[in-house]
C-alpha cells in the first residue's frame, strides 16, 4: 500500500505540472491560506455560508474542483487528472503553509492534494468525511445500471424529492441535501463518484504518510458510515482532533457555519498546540 501511495503522488504531481489550475474564488483578505474543497454536486460557492463568520486574519480560497463550477472536465477520470488542476491551483497561491478544507467527497480530494504538497500543506480538516465508500455508493458504479440508477435517483424531480426524504435522518429538518443537483452537471457528477469509489478500493491507508495536523469535523446525525470512519482516522493518526457538531447532521456548512468556522479557523495558537483527541460539541 505505501508503494502505491507514493506511484500515486508521483502521478499527482506530474498531472498538475501539465494541467491548467482549477478556478477558485477568494474569501476574506487575511495572511492565513484555508483552502476549500466542496462535496459531491457542490461547487465553489458551496462554502459561502462560512464567509460571514470568518476571521480578519483568514483568507478562504474556494476551488471548483474538474467537472464542476467554472473548472472544466479534466482530460480523463481517473485520480492524478482530477486532483492534479487542485494541486497546480495551490501552486498559484500565496507562498506560506496551507490549511486544506474537505467536505465529504471533498475531503479525500483534499488528502491526495496533502500528499503531493506535503511541504506546502500543514493542516487538513475533513467535514463528515468517509474512509471507505459505502456499498450503495458502489451501485452508482455499475455498468448501465448505475447510470440508470443516478438518473432515477438524482436527475429527475421526483428522484431527488424521493432521496431528500429519505435522508430526513441524516439532516435538518428544512435542509435540502439534494439541493446541489439540480445544477450540476450531471455527466460529469456520476463520473466524479466513480473515480472516488474505484479509488476507495484501494484503501485509506494510502493517506497515512501525511504527516500534517488532521483534524475531522462531524454532525452528531450524520450517516452511520461518517461516524463508523472515526476509528479509520484515528487508526493513521492517533492523534487528530475530533469536533463533533451537536445536532447537526451531513451538512455543517450550511447546517451549522457558525460552529463549524470557529471548528476550522482557530487562532494561530490553537492551530499550533499538540494534537488531542477530545471531541466538543
Amino acid at each position: 500500500m505505501k508503494l502505491a501511495s507514493v506511484e500515486s503522488t508521483a502521478a499527482l504531481t506530474a498531472t498538475s505540472a501539465a494541467v491548467a489550475p482549477a478556478h477558485v474564488m477568494r474569501f476574506g483578505a487575511g495572511p492565513r491560506c484555508f483552502v476549500g474543497l466542496h462535496g459531491w454536486s457542490g461547487s465553489a460557492r458551496s462554502f459561502e455560508p462560512l464567509v460571514p463568520y470568518l476571521p480578519d486574519d483568514a483568507a478562504l480560497f474556494s476551488v471548483d474542483q474538474p467537472g464542476f463550477g467554472r473548472t472544466p472536465p479534466p482530460a480523463r477520470w481517473d485520480v492524478p487528472h482530477l486532483v492534479g488542476p487542485v494541486v497546480a491551483a495551490l501552486d498559484d497561491l500565496p507562498a506560506g503553509p496551507l490549511t486544506l478544507v474537505g467536505h465529504c467527497a471533498g475531503a479525500i480530494v483534499a488528502l491526495h492534494a496533502a500528499l503531493s504538497r506535503p511541504g506546502r500543506v500543514e493542516r487538513v480538516v475533513l467535514i463528515d468525511p468517509f474512509s471507505h465508500a459505502p456499498w450503495y455508493f458502489g451501485l452508482f458504479d455499475w455498468p448501465v445500471v448505475g447510470a440508470l440508477f443516478y438518473a432515477a435517483t438524482f436527475a429527475n424531480p421526483v428522484g431527488r424529492w424521493v432521496t431528500n426524504r429519505g435522508l430526513s435522518k441524516v439532516r435538518s429538518k428544512d435542509m435540502d441535501l439534494i439541493e446541489g443537483f439540480r445544477t450540476v452537471r450531471h455527466r460529469d457528477n456520476l463520473r466524479y463518484l466513480r473515480v472516488l469509489v474505484r479509488s476507495a478500493r484501494e484503501g485509506f491507508r494510502v493517506f497515512a504518510p501525511f504527516r500534517g495536523r488532521v483534524d475531522v469535523v462531524h454532525g452528531q446525525n450524520t450517516f452511520a458510515a461518517v461516524l463508523r470512519s472515526l476509528d479509520d482516522w484515528r487508526s493513521l493518526w492517533p492523534d487528530l482532533v475530533r469536533v463533533e457538531l451537536r445536532g447537526v447532521g451531513h451538512m455543517p456548512i450550511h447546517e451549522a457555519p457558525a460552529a463549524l468556522t470557529e471548528a476550522v479557523f482557530q487562532s494561530p495558537a490553537a492551530v499550533s498546540e499538540p494534537r488531542g483527541s477530545a471531541a466538543r460539541g
